[in-house]
């Protein structure tokens, strides 16, 4: 090979090497700006957006919900959520329905009776230190089977099978509470169950706004809003409270 031909080679293997690392550059900063793209929308904002929604989905005029090939394109390397919804696994409460939003605009973590665990501390944390999510609803519902569950271990007894008592054992300080709220009056079953989901919400909240050392300083300085609500299964209706 003659010394022409050698230093052609290596240049060529120098400019596909340089041009690879160009090219992961380019790509590893164009996700990088994709993954730190933020909403600017204030906690409160966001939180009149989630109620504008929700009265359209109770009058039956919801609003037109980004949902097509275009969002889907839009937000497929990174998501700017605008709220992180606590709520229930039901199959009655769908977030993005009742509050009318599309992809990408609810962070959602689920489970039976809307409780928080370590890895639900762990997924809100993150969406609000990485994501920037500027608010975080707690969302209990009328009618809801954990907390009757855990209504009847306080008033029955009840033992459950598996890990269904394991589950539902956070809700059971707030049915005492709710039921302690009484003061010894008279109560139906019907009112009781409606307390311990409105207690269960206000247990969640407080846990959040106090122990979770990620939401401090957001809390503090007011880019972060926590809030409680109760969705009523009967008129669709988001009642928002502990704000």
């Amino acid at each position: 090979m003659s010394t022409h031909d050698q230093h052609k080679r290596q240049f060529l293997r120098h400019v596909s090497c340089c041009g690879g690392a160009l090219a992961a550059t380019f790509y590893s900063g164009n996700m990088q700006a994709a993954v730190s793209k933020k909403t600017d929308l204030t906690p409160r904002q966001a939180l009149n957006l989630l109620k504008e929604g929700n009265a359209k989905f109770i009058n039956e005029n919801p609003q037109p919900s980004r949902m097509n090939k275009e969002r889907r394109l839009e937000i497929a390397r990174g998501q700017t959520p605008i709220a992180i919804l606590v709520g229930c696994s039901d199959s009655r409460v769908p977030p993005e329905l009742l509050f009318g939003r599309g992809l990408g605009e609810l962070f959602i973590v689920r489970n039976a009776g809307n409780t928080v665990d370590t890895v639900a501390e762990g997924s809100i944390e993150y969406a609000v230190a990485e994501l920037g999510v500027p608010l975080i609803v707690v969302m209990g519902h009328q009618r809801c089977g954990a907390v009757e569950a855990a209504v009847s271990v306080v008033e029955k007894q009840t033992n459950f099978p598996g890990s269904i008592g394991q589950m539902i054992e956070p809700i059971v300080p707030a049915v005492l509470k709710a039921k302690a709220g009484f003061g010894g009056k008279p109560y139906t079953h019907e009112a009781l169950l409606d307390a311990s989901v409105r207690a269960n919400v206000t247990r969640v909240t407080n846990r959040l706004r106090l122990s979770q050392a990620l939401l401090l300083e957001p809390l503090r300085t007011k880019k972060l809003m926590i809030v409680g609500a109760r969705y009523d299964l009967d008129d669709g209706r988001v009642d928002f409270f502990e704000e």
